[in-house]
């Protein structure tokens, strides 16, 4: 078969340019936009948290502990030492919260002649046996975060730093349901081979919801709020700890907090041909 002249030519010159052509891989790096500017801070207080839920761990101290370490590590800013603050305590000392055990009584000498005064029944307890405070409770105490004047009088204490505080939530947590799960079986050769397998299955672990709030000490104003929530679930004959359980869950939030006080980007390569 004859190849056309015209052909051949645009093959040849095909050829030519490819042996001609080298491939340069050029990095490039792309900024993301940053959550908070904190150009204007060189110091951060991680002043503590309004925690509740499960009473085996210590969210508020744990939390500030985990947090002061990370940005020890990941931060160019410097880390103030100082007391981990009860900040469950400070919001019961401003008042607005409504305790639990407050329901209204009758005032005494108001029962009419002639009927008995009735007991009320005591409230079943919501909370748990440990009397822990609920999610639900939790939320009544973040009134301390609009309280400009207590964050601006702590951060003229520290040199208005950038001051990191917030709630965190750690309970129990209980699902059943479908899951799946690989069984091996063993085929007549004796080969082994892992098949998918779906099983009703009751589950335990802990929930984490945290609420990160990043207040300027300066002013005292909120700048940005961060909200996470994590669960994770374990088969009920495993006995993992609370606090395994609390880092394990942390562990996963930890990327998106840290990346408020570091400008990240994307790395990747283009291809440019010379």
């Amino acid at each position: 078969m004859t190849v056309p002249a015209k052909t051949f030519v645009s093959v040849v010159a095909v050829a030519l340019l490819a042996g001609c052509t080298t491939f340069l891989e050029i990095p490039i790096e792309t900024p993301l936009t940053p959550k908070l500017d904190i150009s204007k801070f060189q110091r951060v207080l991680i002043a503590g948290f309004v925690s509740g839920g499960s009473e085996d761990v210590d969210a508020n101290t744990e939390t500030a502990r985990l947090l002061r370490s990370q940005l020890r590590r990941n931060s160019e800013l410097q880390v103030i030492d100082a007391d981990v603050l009860s900040l469950l305590d400070v919001a019961k000392e401003q008042g607005g919260v409504i305790e639990r055990d407050t329901d209204p009584q009758p005032p005494s000498g108001t029962v009419p002649d002639g009927f008995a005064a009735t007991v009320q029944d005591e409230p079943e307890d919501a909370i748990g046996e440990d009397d822990s405070m609920t999610e639900e409770e939790l939320e009544a105490y973040e009134t301390i975060f609009a309280n400009v004047g207590y964050w601006r009088d702590l951060g003229e204490e520290y040199q208005n730093p950038l001051i990191l505080t917030g709630t965190i939530y750690f309970s129990p947590h209980a699902r059943s349901g479908m899951v799946t799960r690989g069984r091996e079986i063993y085929d007549s050769f004796g080969r082994r081979r892992t098949i998918p397998e779906r099983a009703y299955r009751d589950r335990r672990g802990f929930v984490l919801s945290p609420k990160f709030i990043f207040i300027d000490g300066e002013t005292g104003v909120t700048l940005y709020t961060e909200r996470h929530r994590e669960e994770v679930l374990y088969d009920v004959t495993q006995n993992t700890p609370a606090l395994s359980s609390y880092f394990e869950l942390m562990d996963r939030l930890l990327p998106s907090v840290l990346g408020v006080f570091s400008s990240q980007s994307i790395r990747g390569t283009r291809t440019l041909l010379k």
